[in-house]
């Protein structure tokens, strides 16, 4: 669906993005994630033409991207960070003027849906001068979808809502996948992310620094499992025997509780638990730790820019 080589954004003082190889499948939900100035605006300010890059390539629908923008172009759906509204018209005013552009069959009745499905068709006669913004983000979610893209690409498609309109946009974002949409979209919020995607890409100073479907990416930064076991009568002969077993990697000892790395690919709950009980231990509680995106966000995006900083490229 989205495919680029050796993708590279410089500007006077500043390489924004460099030698990016990304690729979104069609059909699926990529998160695509980066610290502020990682590149991720200028990477999808490239991916819709509005800025041309300085050496690479990129193709769309399994097309050069620069030369059939115009056909391209139709078939996608955009919300950008930041957006222009033409304040002195209503709602319904907005969209209309947008569906002649796009030359959408039914024009009127599409409308009429979608302001129902963003929840603001009782708002439909107001100026957009006077919308919040959060009223706002949802008529842009309206307009991306107006002429049925085949693609959506959202950048911070829920910045500015309350907790009721991220759950709004989420499930229109996830109602339009199961249709057949492939998504792309860059968020902060990675609550979100995790929730929505199948694949994300991490981005660090303009380089793709983790890939994958989210569980791989979260191995990354926590190759094993981690269990965290509360202990009644904590016996060394618990310690030494756990610590032999092949499958514990690592164990760290808080008061009455064991901190045990164990290989990721069994389960291995109940061997610890007979362990303990047979060397006079009572399990008090017992929970495994998973890192979540944000953990594994933090952890990959400053261990990348540690690496850039001792090579001199940041």
């Amino acid at each position: 669906m989205i495919k680029t080589h050796n993708l590279t954004k410089e500007f006077t003082t500043t390489v924004a993005v460099k030698d990016l190889e990304l690729n979104v499948d069609n059909g699926e939900i990529y998160g695509f994630l980066g610290p502020n100035g990682a590149g991720k605006t200028t990477t999808i300010m490239m991916l819709l033409g509005l800025e041309k890059p300085t050496a690479g390539s990129i193709e769309v629908f399994g097309k050069p991207l620069d030369k059939n923008y115009f056909e391209i172009k139709r078939k996608v759906g955009v919300v950008s960070e930041n957006q222009y509204f033409y304040g002195e018209m209503t709602a319904w005013e907005y969209l209309n003027f947008f569906g002649r552009l796009y030359e959408v069959d039914e024009r009127e009745k599409k409308i009429k849906a979608l302001l129902e499905r963003v929840k603001l068709y009782h708002r439909r006669n107001e100026m957009l001068l006077g919308y919040s913004h959060g009223m706002k983000q949802k008529i842009a979610i309206a307009r991306a979808l107006l002429h049925d893209p085949d693609l959506l690409i959202l950048d911070e498609p829920q910045n500015g809502l309350d907790p009721y309109g991220i759950r709004d946009i989420r499930d229109i974002i996830g109602e339009e996948n199961a249709k057949g949409r492939t998504v792309l979209i860059s968020s902060h919020i990675l609550s979100e992310i995790e929730q929505l995607c199948t694949r994300v890409g991490i981005l660090s100073k303009g380089r793709l620094v983790a890939e994958g479907p989210l569980d791989i990416v979260k191995t990354k930064v926590q190759p094993d499992t981690t269990l965290i076991v509360e202990i009644e009568n904590l016996t060394d002969a618990i310690k030494d025997k756990l610590a032999s077993e092949p499958y514990v990697k690592k164990m760290q000892v808080e008061e009455n509780k064991l901190i045990l790395s164990v290989d990721r690919e069994g389960d291995y709950r109940a061997q610890v638990a007979r362990i303990i009980n047979e060397n006079s231990g009572l399990v008090v509680g017992m929970q495994t730790k998973t890192y979540s995106l944000e953990e594994a966000f933090i952890k990959i995006t400053e261990s990348s820019l540690e690496s850039l900083i001792k090579e001199g490229t940041a």
